[in-house]
């Protein structure tokens, strides 16, 4: 763990760095994200959140330890392990819970407006973005 770190055009942190003991950590606003909506929830062994929905935010989770469970507005169920991802529409009714014997960790990003599209661009001179040996 360290502290945030911020550049000209960046920031980083660890999840510690954004709190202690369970509960939201504000993801957006520890490191300035302006175009989405992006917190971690430490949520406890026994817990559940209650029924949300959004008026326009498309969620998504990822879960990265333990294991959450998520209940749908339609009595669906479903049980979302560690590299686990849910898309969950605006107005979809979900609540999260945690019956397992430790601590769930996960991610939830929010956004409204649509895909921006493949706008990546490589820097003069760089061959670009793609998987290549560090000293390659």
């Amino acid at each position: 763990m360290g502290d945030i770190e911020q550049g000209d055009g960046w920031a980083t942190a660890h999840l510690g760095d954004l709190g202690d003991g369970p509960g939201f950590r504000k993801v957006r606003t520890a490191l300035g994200v302006e175009e989405m909506g992006i917190n971690a929830v430490v949520m406890p062994p026994g817990v559940e959140s209650g029924f949300h929905f959004h008026e326009r935010q498309e969620e998504v989770y990822f879960v990265h330890s333990g294991v959450l469970e998520m209940e749908f507005g339609d009595g669906s169920v479903q049980v979302l392990g560690p590299g686990s991802i849910a898309r969950v529409g605006a107005a979809t009714h979900r609540k999260t819970r945690n019956r397992g014997p430790e601590e769930v960790v996960y991610v939830v990003v929010g956004a409204e407006g649509g895909y921006v599209g493949r706008d990546g661009r490589a820097p003069e001179g760089d061959p670009g973005p793609r998987v290549r040996p560090i000293d390659g």
